[in-house]
This record gives C-alpha cells, structure tokens and sequence, in this order.
C-alpha cells in the first residue's frame, strides 16, 4: 500500500472499487495475472527520465502472454521520509525502488551526500520496511517515496518533491489474458519484431511498414532476445489499433516478411487527443483498395 502504482490505479473511476491484491514485485503481480490468480495486473513499464521498466517489458515480451488493456500516465512527485525523531543529519542510507533513487540523484548528491542508496522492491516496500525497523541502518535510514506512504506507515516526511526534474511521469499498464479492448479512436497498439537475420537494412525494413502508411510510432528500443550475445528484438508502440484497416495491413506485412512478430495488445492510449490525422489515414487506405479493386475489375 502507498505505492505510485496504487495512486495512479485508483484515479481510474471504473477501477477505483476494485478489490486489490499486493505482491512483492512486478513480476509477482504480472504473473499472478498469467496464472489466473487475479483478473487484472497493473504496473509501471516506462519513466520520463529514467525510460523503460526493463522488468516489466521483458516479462511482457517473453515470460508472458498478457495483453495491454490500457495505459495511464501519472505526474510523479518523491518525498524523503524517516521514523518520527529521525533528522536529516542522522541518516546514513536511503531506500527506495532504483528507478526512484536515480531520479533523485542531485538531490541526494547536495543534501545526503555520504548518504548509501540501498535498492528495494518499490517506493512503499521502502517506508514499509522503515515503519517496522530494528537494523541500526533501517532505524537511521530513509525511503523515497510517494508522501501518501508516509501517512500509511507512521513516518515523517523530511523533504518534499524531491526529484531532480519537475515534469517528471511515470507510465503504468493494465494487462490481462487475450483480451482486447475495443478501439476508442485514441489508441496505442504494442508489439515486439524479432528479425529474421541480423543484416544491414533489417530495421529499415520493419520501419518502412510503418512509414508507407503513415503510421506514427511512439516508443521504438531494442532488447537482447536471450537467444545469444548480439540477438536483438525491437519493442515497439505505435499509434493506432488492431482494428484500423492501416495497423492491420502494417502488422500481416511485417508477420510475413519476419521471423516472428508477438502482439501486445491495442489499448486506450493515456489523454485526451484528437483522432482525425488516424482517420484520414484510414479513409485513404480505404479509397487506394477501392481504385485498386476498380482497376483489378476491368482485367479481361
């Protein structure tokens, strides 16, 4: 309880009375979903500063076989906290989730700087272990977390929003097995490609499926496939979903011409934007199958 992931869970109107489950890591969470053991998992796969979860985006890509349902973006602001009595001068190690401690790295450097990162399972296991501390470290340590944790579990907040860049967001994810959303005209659509060799022009090739259709993408990296030093796959979101005529086209294209393509889900994308650039796009694909269709008619 206290994590980020529970705030920006609960800003979810249709999620807000759900009954919830806490497990120690994301991979807990991610496969307690795979397993059956909860309907949902929410987790965070992607910070503004910090970039990728890699936890939860190679448990997605190759551990499992969930699906995006929808994504939510939440402003992230990072309190210290310590036991009540604790002063900013007494303490000797701070803990938190590593993508937490990195985005507080200046901070840390001017006002702790003897000061021993110690990394946790996330933000709210940091103040959870302080609240119940006997180990002389914990006692005198502090935990970067959300400012809810500290009313939670009974400690003292010493700073507040303590991040080294004020817009700074996080990007969670809910997944489930094989479903997939309906398209709301505002969607993301996430898939891993897999080459078929490693030769020059491989990735041009995949991204000339999107770009002969005007297919905007919002997240391209590569990850190692497990499969041996130098093996790498391409993670990629792009706008759109499985139901638009244009996506559909680029992702049949892409599985015939490659290895292996493993689709991620097509989801409501976080905010508010308008759709009109992906329905024109869809609208002129329509119109170039209808003069083809036209032109395939008059062969004698």
């Amino acid at each position: 309880m206290g994590t980020f992931s529970e705030q920006a869970l609960l800003g979810q109107p249709d999620l807000a009375t759900a009954t919830l489950r806490a497990l120690d890591t994301f991979a807990d969470v991610l496969l307690a979903a795979e397993d059956g053991e909860v309907d949902y998992a929410f987790v965070a796969i992607e910070n503004a500063i910090e970039g990728t979860v890699n936890i939860t985006q190679d448990a997605l890509a190759f551990d499992t076989d969930l699906l995006i349902q929808r994504e939510v973006v939440l402003p992230v602001h990072l309190d210290l906290m310590a036991r009540p009595g604790v002063q900013l001068s007494d303490i000797t190690h701070v803990y938190s989730f590593p993508h937490a401690l990195a985005q507080c790295r200046k901070w840390m450097a001017t006002n702790l700087p003897g000061a021993v990162p110690e990394p946790s399972n996330s933000t709210a296991d940091a103040a959870r272990m302080l609240a119940g501390a006997t180990d002389d470290h914990l006692v005198h340590g502090a935990a970067i977390a959300p400012g809810h944790a500290a009313e939670v579990y009974g400690l003292q907040v010493l700073a507040h929003a303590i991040e080294d860049h004020d817009d700074n967001a996080t990007r969670f994810v809910l997944v489930a097995p094989k479903t997939i959303p309906a398209p709301t005209g505002h969607d993301k659509t996430s898939i891993v490609v897999f080459q078929r060799s490693d030769e020059p022009g491989s990735l041009l090739s995949i991204l000339q499926e999107f770009a002969a259709r005007n297919i905007n993408l919002t997240k391209l990296e590569s990850r190692p496939t497990r499969r041996g030093l130098g093996d790498y796959c391409f993670v990629i979101d792009l706008e759109g979903h499985i139901a638009d005529d244009v996506v559909a086209d680029a992702l049949r294209s892409l599985k015939s011409k490659h290895a292996e393509v493993k689709f991620m889900g097509s989801y409501p994308a976080a905010g508010s934007a308008e759709h009109e650039v992906r329905q024109e796009v869809t609208d002129a694909q329509r119109r170039a199958d209808d003069w083809i269709a036209e032109l395939r008619a008059r062969v004698v």
